[in-house]
């Protein structure tokens, strides 16, 4: 959302009461509660891009072609399925996977270092402790990203 909002973009999240305030300090300028409404009824107007972030039913992710205008995207990054188009619309499918780029991850380090990205960390966890940090990624984590911490 940082990221969007600086490049000029009129960001809507989904973010449950939990996190909206967060989503909305992380530059969200409207935020639609997914736990009360349903986000394909909710966005009233068109977007250039749908992000999904989290695994959802192919039947709703397919649902949010419907939001999206024609020459517009739909970027997807979960890999248990790919991302649907709309080839007669124009409306891309793109299915993101991580991609090291020493050249883009320097520039990120420097966003966060002049403090024009915020990045919320919830805890330090020490490398012993990373199974058990992935134990506990099928249950509730704090919001906010885990730094694992080798021994020193």
């Amino acid at each position: 959302m940082q990221l969007a909002e600086s490049a000029g973009a009129y960001v809507i999240a989904t973010a449950s009461p939990r996190s909206s305030s967060r989503a909305t300090a992380a530059g969200a300028d409207e935020i639609i509660d997914h736990t009360a409404a349903d986000v394909i009824v909710a966005v009233k107007r068109p977007v250039d891009v749908a992000l999904n972030l989290a695994p959802v039913d192919p039947a709703q992710l397919a649902a949010l072609l419907g939001l999206i205008r024609p020459g517009g995207v739909l970027v997807h990054t979960t890999v248990w399925m790919a991302a649907p188009a709309d080839e007669d619309r124009g409306v891309r499918g793109i299915n993101l996977f991580v991609h090291s780029d020493a050249e883009q991850l320097s520039h990120m380090v420097a966003l966060i270092d002049r403090g024009e990205l915020r990045v919320e960390v919830a805890r330090r966890v020490p490398l012993a402790e990373l199974p058990a940090l992935h134990a506990a990624a099928a249950g509730a984590l704090p919001n906010g990203k885990a730094v694992v911490v080798p021994r020193t």
